[in-house]
């Protein structure tokens, strides 16, 4: 299969899952770091036509997730930009109220995962910090993935733990869930590409975090290229995701000048391993995978990672032309 037919291949089954709020969001935001801006435009605008009373986005039955509606939100403001459709800046105000003052959220301000639950989840920040940084809030991004990071981190092993339970002040699981380390990386890099030059201390700190975090996922790589779906754990299985979300976070850190080109090499083995789980639908396939990510199968945010893996690297080689 030729190389342009694989993408659009990947592409058109990203569009064809079913899809939740994180995964509307994430697929939004493949296919705005893609260049298509208009399929991204569509994907927050038929998001916001099932928004709740509370503002929150993508609302498919009483699902209790309360960062989750808010990765829709920079294709939600590009969205707004480009349109000027009030109905959609009505709908993108009523999110940022509800990710601003509204959401549940501890004593600190860090906001919870869920709302029937006082807990922080590691996939929290790619959901939430992203959208504020863009929305210019950048003191509450920072400070919703300061909070975040304090509650998760593991630093004996240099990796953040998956669910923590802050009012019994312990961890729910406590693993080093691999495809959760990968949402906290990009989550982190898109914070630090948002933040203007007033932040610079910040960003410094966010980038740290960064290399440390990813060095630790690196260490625990296969020779395939995949992770086990606890990266310390080899008992279990091996998926293909945080491969793609690893590369990303690479070429972009290239790119931006935070990482050296020593990263390229790992960047690429682990886009190997994405290209070959592709099928012949476009479906990537062995990814911590759908209904409940504890078995390798496929899911939308594997599609949207292997489609933003792809746009970062070809960023990072028309930076080199």
């Amino acid at each position: 299969m030729k190389y342009d037919d694989l993408l659009m291949r990947v592409k058109r089954a990203a569009l064809a899952f079913q899809r939740h709020d994180w995964e509307q969001g994430v697929t939004a935001q493949a296919f705005l770091e893609s260049g298509d801006a208009d399929t991204a435009i569509a994907l927050a605008a038929t998001a916001a036509l099932r928004q709740g009373p509370d503002g929150r986005l993508s609302r498919l039955g009483s699902t209790p997730g309360v960062t989750d509606p808010c990765a829709v939100g920079e294709a939600l403001l590009l969205a707004c930009a480009k349109t000027q459709d009030l109905a959609l800046i009505e709908a993108k105000d009523r999110l940022l109220r509800w990710a601003l003052s509204d959401a549940p959220r501890s004593s600190d301000g860090i906001v919870y995962h869920l709302d029937d639950a006082l807990e922080f989840w590691v996939d929290s920040m790619y959901m939430l910090p992203p959208f504020l940084a863009q929305a210019g809030h950048y003191a509450e991004a920072v400070r919703q993935s300061d909070g975040l990071w304090a509650a998760l981190y593991l630093p004996e092993k240099g990796l953040l733990g998956h669910r923590y339970d802050e009012k019994a002040r312990r961890f729910v699981r406590r693993d080093a869930w691999g495809v959760g380390n990968g949402w906290a990386l990009n989550g982190m890099a898109r914070v630090a590409r948002a933040l203007p030059p007033a932040y610079r201390d910040n960003r410094r700190r966010l980038v740290g975090r960064m290399r440390g975090l990813l060095d630790a996922v690196l260490r625990c790589q296969r020779a395939d290229g995949r992770f086990h779906d606890v990266l310390d754990d080899p008992s279990t299985f091996p998926e293909v995701n945080l491969s793609q979300m690893a590369a990303r976070v690479i070429y972009e850190g290239v790119a931006e000048g935070w990482l050296d080109d020593t990263y390229l090499p790992r960047a690429e083995l682990c886009r190997n391993a994405a290209i070959g789980a592709v099928d012949g639908y476009g479906i990537v396939r062995g990814a911590c995978g759908l209904p409940d990510f504890t078995q390798p199968g496929a899911a939308p945010e594997a599609q949207a990672f292997f489609i933003m893996m792809e746009a970062a690297r070809e960023r990072l080689r028309e930076r080199r032309r």
